[in-house]
């Protein structure tokens, strides 16, 4: 081989060597920035203390916002629809005092560093309201699907098991 051959050769490695570089690069700055923005819900029980707000608390401890994809709602293991105001009403209906809900319709945003109450009593007493306690700890379970920014991901969360 000649000079020329052997000059060839040795450019088209170092060529190929920058491109497999800039593409590993490329793919990592992508990976970084999907992570930088993604979410993570977090779904769990509160009951401080007497005369506190008690209920299912769902909480975005993530980096971005977490976009609602839909949400399953099951009473006592039989699915009876999504976390909308009718299927809260549902629920409302069989208890003896109505708690405050919010809903989470298919699009509805949850911010970075957001908490809600998913279902509450305002001033929970463990003598007068030992039902609801029962029904979020045991007979409820909210199951929530979300994504982030960028969509496709098909995150869900829902209350861990007691």
């Amino acid at each position: 081989m000649d000079a020329d051959t052997v000059t060839a050769i040795a450019a088209v490695v170092v060529a190929l060597g920058s491109l497999w570089i800039s593409y590993t690069q490329a793919r990592d700055s992508r990976r970084h920035g999907r992570q930088s923005v993604r979410p993570l819900l977090h779904m769990h029980r509160v009951k401080a203390y007497e005369g506190t707000e008690a209920g299912l608390r769902l909480t975005n401890a993530g980096l971005g916002p977490a976009i609602v994809t839909g949400s399953v709602v099951r009473l006592d293991g039989e699915v009876i629809g999504q976390w909308d105001y009718h299927t809260q009403q549902r629920i409302r209906e069989l208890l003896p005092t109505s708690p405050k809900a919010h809903s989470l319709r298919p699009g509805a945003v949850v911010l970075a560093g957001q908490s809600t109450f998913l279902l509450s009593l305002d001033e929970f007493s463990d003598d007068e309201h030992g039902w609801f306690w029962e029904l979020v700890t045991r007979r409820l379970v909210i199951e929530v699907r979300y994504e982030s920014l960028y969509g496709g991901e098909n995150f869900m969360v829902k209350p861990p098991v007691f």
